[in-house]
């Protein structure tokens, strides 16, 4: 008998969710979010925002949290927050994300969202918190110590989960640990109390990650990744600058050209050709041909992206509304669950 949290029992979970959205798509709620620590880039589009995009006009029932606070896990300073929060919905918006079908809300914004965390937090123990693959890897990732809301970062993913009654989580394989807990949270807070949370599953991602364009992992901070919110200019800039390596002939070989393939993958992915076929094509250009034709891919692929990005920047007032309306519509339905919690526990008074 496969663990229940094995890989392949969540793969065949989350081909099944696939079939049911096609066939029931209302029986779902989803939810997923970013951070706002920066803008997003090419790797967020092809591994999240095209699919939420798509499972909201399938007819699911999506939400897309800002995750304001949990930029404040493995950092500092909340010094640019507001404009990343806003550019961030001007992304959202510009990809496709219609706020009449999907909420789009912050965390700090929904209190009663945030208040399910002390239940929650009685539910699992120390232990539970510390094996987290991810809270290590995150902290790993930012040097940061690890403090009390990064080791709590799995607790707080299930409220966001939760509290919207979320049944489907979008997530690559190594979030897997993340829904297991949260999982584990609304099961037994049912047992102790009354049942108020639904299962939750994951719908796994089937978009090989996107590699920057040096072949390492797309990153804000290696200054590999392409933004969503860049001009035609700035992309053939940045894709310019990318390092390849002095072989003339163009193949598509990730392990020892990663500067080559990475480009390669770029092309593929915003053209829908195969790597080795463009590297074939290309032949004896050389990189100077590699990167004229990647540049023309994103750029021919983002134009008009960009272009309804544009309209959002120069009308800043409808922004705003856009997330004012999400946080209010979140709040509603947060305070709703939190009194279903409170009720569940005889905390009414």
């Amino acid at each position: 008998m496969p663990n229940e949290n094995s890989y392949e029992v969540a793969l065949q979970k989350s081909n099944a969710i696939r079939e049911g959205l096609a066939k029931t798509p209302e029986k779902f709620t989803m939810l997923t979010g970013d951070r706002p620590t920066g803008r997003l880039h090419l790797g967020h589009y092809f591994g999240t925002l095209k699919g939420r995009v798509e499972l909201q006009n399938m007819g699911a029932k999506t939400n897309v949290l800002i995750a304001d606070y949990q930029v404040i896990t493995d950092r500092d300073t909340t010094e640019h927050i507001q404009d990343n929060v806003y550019n961030m919905v001007m992304d959202y918006l510009a990809c496709g994300i219609d706020p009449d079908k999907t909420m789009i809300y912050a965390h700090s914004a929904v209190p009663a969202a945030n208040q399910l965390m002390l239940p929650f937090l009685s539910l699992v123990s120390e232990a539970e918190l510390a094996r987290n693959p991810t809270v290590k890897a995150e902290m790993e990732a930012s040097g940061h110590e690890l403090t009390g809301l990064l080791l709590t970062y799995p607790v707080h993913q299930a409220c966001d989960i939760l509290f919207c009654k979320g049944n489907v989580v979008p997530v690559g394989r190594d979030q897997l640990p993340h829904i297991e807990l949260t999982r584990t949270i609304a099961r037994r807070f049912n047992n102790r109390y009354g049942k108020v949370f639904p299962e939750v599953d994951a719908l796994l991602s089937d978009t090989p990650l996107l590699p920057g364009l040096d072949g390492r992992k797309m990153s804000k901070s290696y200054g590999n990744a392409i933004n969503i919110s860049m001009t035609a200019e700035e992309t053939a800039k940045r894709i310019k600058k990318s390092q390849t390596d002095s072989e003339r002939m163009i193949t598509f070989d990730p392990e020892n050209r990663p500067g080559v393939s990475g480009l390669l993958s770029t092309a593929a992915i915003c053209t829908g050709r195969s790597e080795v076929e463009i590297a074939e094509e290309i032949g004896m250009g050389g990189s100077g041909q590699l990167k004229k034709y990647v540049t023309e891919a994103v750029n021919e692929y983002f134009a008009p992206i960009r272009e309804r990005r544009q309209r959002y920047e120069n009308d800043l007032d409808y922004v705003k509304d856009v997330l004012h309306e999400g946080n209010r519509r979140a709040n509603e339905i947060a305070e709703q669950t939190l009194a279903e919690v409170q009720d569940a526990m005889g905390m009414v008074y």
